[in-house]
């Protein structure tokens, strides 16, 4: 009865890990497979045809919808500016009051604002009048 001492005789073949695709697509390892004489194929990928910018661009120069943001109207910033005087505030105790900077309140009075329902509502509640988003539209 012999144990065979632990040994295997069978033959055991280690191989390293296949190469990535990228490591296959180096120039070293092409020129490689090259001078091993194995068949290359190269492809050159095709562009997005229908993502192109010759269709986006001919969208955009047919569009002819003028895109702007209301400003504040006339008639909204006369009514905010003459409500503050009446109160005898200026524009910074105005912005303290409503926890904005005074830099918004100068915006709405001059007509820059883009009008946000939360700051004419806080200004609506402080000087005690109703205030309006747009009562008309504004001039272009």
């Amino acid at each position: 009865m012999n144990m065979g001492g632990g040994q295997d005789w069978d033959t055991v073949v280690i191989r390293k890990k296949k190469p990535t695709t990228a490591q296959l697509k180096d120039e070293s390892a092409v020129n490689a497979a090259r001078r091993a004489g194995v068949g290359i194929e190269t492809v050159k990928k095709a562009a997005h045809t229908q993502t192109s910018s010759g269709k986006a661009a001919h969208k955009l120069e047919a569009e002819t919808e003028d895109f702007h943001h209301e400003r504040v109207s006339t008639e909204l910033k006369k009514q905010i500016t003459a409500a503050r005087t009446a109160k005898k505030l200026t524009q910074a105790q105005l912005g303290q009051l409503i926890n904005e900077k005074p830099q918004i309140i100068q915006d709405y009075e001059s007509g820059k604002a883009i009008p946000n329902p939360q700051v004419l509502s806080k200004l609506s509640r402080v000087l005690g009048v109703t205030l309006r988003k747009n009562p008309t539209p504004a001039a272009k």
